[in-house]
């Protein structure tokens, strides 16, 4: 190969690679940021084709898109100085470029270590909202009273102050908002000795309302007994009464056949089984009616 195809060569490879390193393409999720020995020259926020001095100029990418900030839970006190646990995540996007890498570029060219320093600026101001927010609230009113208002304020509250580094915060959502765990644990220790409690006073007048009512229900069976034997006893007596009427009647009326029929009646109670044996003189009483007669015998 001669010379001049050589230095041919090389000029077109030149060229090739300053061409090459004098474009960048943009993505439409990102956003670049051009910078030249370490000053921003040029902010590309638009997808496409861009163009950029070769070898001296560095692009940055940058998300375009809505970001989610998930922080740690934060522990704040409420106005009457009772501590809640508040679990929330942010999002939020990158509105200015220049600005935003300006505030958090001192780590470097690295998008990530950038992002980590704004998310930890943006979870700082979202905790000292909360406790502006809770610090004037009641308990009642952080958990469920005012929970929309606090979290439209905190919203305001923050991306008014991240504006400033050219971040926007669409939204602040809270998780979660609990007392902690020490605490909830001893608030639960209490709430079931209380309703411990509660339920020993329940079964103590439960069971002595049993009592009250098993002693009125033992008094009026008494009572019902003693009544029904009463009256029984009533009954029985105006039935023996009757029946000592009918009885003198039958006997006024024919005294012979009244006679034999008590005979009958003490044959048969006399005589109750097959078996039976009575041993009497024969001239009593109670074998008048055996010889036919109706007679004693003498």
């Amino acid at each position: 190969m001669d010379t001049k195809k050589l230095v041919s060569l090389l000029v077109l490879g030149l060229v090739v690679f300053l061409v090459y390193s004098s474009i960048f393409f943009v993505d439409e999720r990102e956003q670049a940021l051009v910078s030249r020995l370490g000053k921003i020259v040029d902010v590309a926020t638009e997808p496409g084709l861009h163009f950029k001095r070769p070898v001296v100029d560095t692009v940055v990418y940058f998300e375009k898109r809505l970001l989610t900030a998930d922080a740690e839970p934060e522990h704040i006190l409420t106005g009457e100085k009772k501590q809640v646990e508040v679990d929330y995540f942010v999002k939020w996007r990158i509105i200015d470029v220049r600005k935003y890498y300006l505030t958090y570029g001192s780590v470097g060219i690295n998008p990530q270590r950038i992002e980590t320093n704004a998310v930890s600026q943006l979870a700082d101001t979202i905790k000292d909202a909360l406790q502006a927010q809770l610090g004037d609230r009641t308990i009642e009113d952080v958990v469920w009273k005012e929970r929309d208002v606090i979290m439209q304020n905190l919203t305001r509250i923050a991306n008014e102050r991240m504006l400033q580094v050219g971040v926007e915060v669409v939204d602040v959502r809270i998780k979660k908002m609990e007392l902690p765990a020490k605490v909830r644990d001893s608030i639960f220790k209490r709430m079931r000795a209380e309703r411990a409690r509660i339920a020993n006073e329940l079964r103590a007048k439960g069971a002595k309302q049993a009592r009250i009512i098993r002693a009125g229900a033992d008094r009026q069976q008494v009572e019902l007994i003693a009544d029904a034997q009463r009256r029984a006893d009533i009954l029985r007596g105006e039935g023996d009464a009757r029946a000592t009427e009918i009885y003198a009647q039958a006997y006024g009326q024919d005294r012979e056949f009244y006679a034999f029929y008590r005979s009958l009646e003490g044959y048969r109670n006399a005589f109750t089984g097959k078996d039976d044996v009575l041993v009497l003189d024969s001239d009593s009483e109670f074998f008048r009616y055996f010889d036919g007669s109706g007679v004693p015998r003498k």
